[in-house]
């Protein structure tokens, strides 16, 4: 496949889209590898090279490893499939679908010279089984209604969000331990907006903001709330959220209009989330 756009397909700025794809692959779990017309899911089989390699373990001598033996060097003969969801319980999960076209060769531990500590640790984390190369020739990303094509060098040149690996974590804590923050950030979000809602959640935190979700009855609306400046860490993050907490209209009434969130036990020195 070229990088050109296929029919029909809506291509978007793909440097935002290279950034959703090698964070859902750094992050997700599990994937479905398709050869020809066999797809078969791998859980905790994957891992990814700083470039954006994906590693996969697969047994050389079982029948999946008998289809990458066949498929191996052919450009573009490997398919891999991802499903990014929303980290926390609310309708609609899927953020996005991300697929990867490449080309299977056998791991060259040669590699491992290029690696970190973190992405050796990610290698040694994988099944003691044969390790595999797939190369991105091509990479889509599926996000609501737009669907862009990201190139092999676009991808390559990009890195995950800082905060995807740690996304979920900050944002199951939110949630479990400070909904008082929650309806603060609230009141930045525009009140015709959340007027027919029945919760708000935050649904994503990244580089550039967080994403609060109106839920109503019928349907849901996104809101992004923007940082102030990029953040790039979970130390970040404390001051990111310190200044959305900052703009927004302090909640006086003695309790939350969505129920007590149970009490934070974290030193304020591990905790993201700065009181308020």
């Amino acid at each position: 496949m070229s990088e050109t756009a296929l029919a029909g397909t809506r291509v978007l700025p793909t440097d935002h889209h290279a950034v959703i794809s090698r964070s859902a692959l750094s992050t997700a779990t599990s994937l479905r590898l398709r050869l020809g017309d066999t797809a078969i899911d791998l859980i905790q089989s994957h891992a990814l090279l700083p470039d954006g390699t994906v590693i996969l373990a697969v047994d050389a001598m079982s029948p999946t490893g008998g289809l990458l033996v066949a498929a191996r060097g052919r450009r573009g003969e490997v398919q891999l499939d991802v499903t990014q969801l929303v980290p926390v319980a609310v309708r609609s999960r899927v953020r996005a679908r991300v697929r990867v076209t490449g080309t299977a060769h056998r791991f060259d531990p040669a590699n491992l010279e290029s690696c970190d500590a973190d992405t050796v640790m990610s290698l040694l984390d994988l099944p003691p089984v044969a390790l595999w190369t797939v190369e991105p020739v091509e990479v889509t990303v599926t996000s609501g209604d737009d669907e862009a094509l990201v190139g092999a060098s676009t991808y390559r040149a990009t890195c995950p969000d800082p905060l995807a690996t740690v996304e979920a974590t900050h944002l199951q804590h939110l949630i479990q331990h400070h909904r008082d923050a929650v309806d603060q950030l609230t009141t930045l979000v525009n009140p015709e907006l959340t007027a027919k809602a029945t919760r708000v959640v935050p649904v994503a935190v990244d580089a550039d903001g967080m994403v609060l979700r109106a839920e109503a009855p019928g349907g849901h609306l996104d809101v992004r709330l923007p940082f102030a400046r990029r953040v790039t860490s979970s130390a970040d993050l404390t001051a990111g959220l310190r200044d959305l907490l900052a703009k927004a209209t302090p909640h006086r009434s003695g309790c939350s209009p969505h129920g007590t969130a149970a009490r934070c036990g974290l030193p304020a020195a591990e905790c993201a989330i700065p009181s308020v």
